[in-house]
């Protein structure tokens, strides 16, 4: 059970009860969210029904579910368009792909996690966690690393101090120190790697997408598996991922991007 968070008012819990939907990752009875909700049954059934009337949840009624609703996904296309960096990407993501022929990954840090923005499949795909739109862990993933060890140092540390740390394989970076001595080098080389660490047979390298003043737009990976090839055929791509990541950033400097916002307990 999820704990509510403190000081967001009705505004922060409705928003709590949207992710909690959206967390079970299919259509939900209410009974089900009830039993994973830390709110009492009728404030939960009252936001619900604020939300569903507001067609940011949606409710089968002969299936008795609800499920994130159409105007939750107008507002997302639109937060895609006007908030991301995929827009301005796509041309050079289409690029990358093609040139390099394996899967393609474009993320921005959204609070303490890695938010895959946009992604380009492999030509003979590979099946991975990463999907456009979902988030995955900053401390052991590729793009999560490269855009950590480019945030300021007062930024950095808030961001570490919200990992989990959970061992996803026998690779994974399971403290503080150790990421900190990780994101060192690759602040000092330009670029990172993911060496299996968040899924086994699953290796990365990334690049982050940083303005002329260094700071951090967000990042590029090219993935693929150790049954397909290895970190340092991967690495000998740090060039074009790189002049993509500068193209990027290029054109990003005519738009506005929103600031991350610090929200503590995120």
């Amino acid at each position: 059970m999820n704990a509510p968070r403190n000081g967001d008012g009705t505004v922060g819990k409705a928003l709590d009860v949207l992710d909690q939907v959206a967390g079970f990752g299919r259509p939900v009875r209410f009974g089900e969210l009830l039993a994973a909700s830390p709110y009492p049954k009728a404030t939960l059934y009252r936001f619900v029904q604020t939300l569903t009337s507001q067609g940011m949840l949606s409710y089968e009624p002969d299936r008795q579910v609800y499920s994130l609703g159409v105007r939750l996904v107008r507002l997302a296309h639109a937060a895609w368009q006007q908030s991301s960096l995929a827009p301005i990407a796509r041309p050079h993501l289409d690029a990358l792909s093609a040139k390099v022929g394996e899967t393609v990954h474009l993320a921005q840090l959204d609070h303490a996690q890695v938010l895959y923005v946009d992604k380009r499949n492999a030509k003979d795909p590979v099946e991975m966690y990463s999907q456009a739109g979902k988030v995955g862990p900053a401390y052991c993933t590729g793009v999560g690393k490269a855009m950590l060890a480019f945030l300021e140092p007062s930024e950095q540390d808030r961001v570490i101090a919200q990992q989990s740390f959970h061992r996803f394989t026998d690779h994974t970076l399971t403290s503080a120190r150790a990421l900190r001595a990780e994101l060192s080098d690759i602040h000092a080389n330009g670029y990172g790697f993911d060496r299996e660490e968040h899924e086994p047979g699953i290796i990365c390298v990334a690049h982050p997408i940083l303005t002329a003043s260094n700071r951090v737009l967000g990042a590029l990976s090219v993935t693929s598996t150790t049954q397909r090839t290895n970190l340092a055929a991967l690495e000998r791509l740090v060039p074009d991922i790189r002049a993509a990541a500068h193209a990027i950033a290029e054109e990003a400097g005519a738009w506005h991007f929103p600031t991350q916002v610090s929200t503590a307990g995120s």
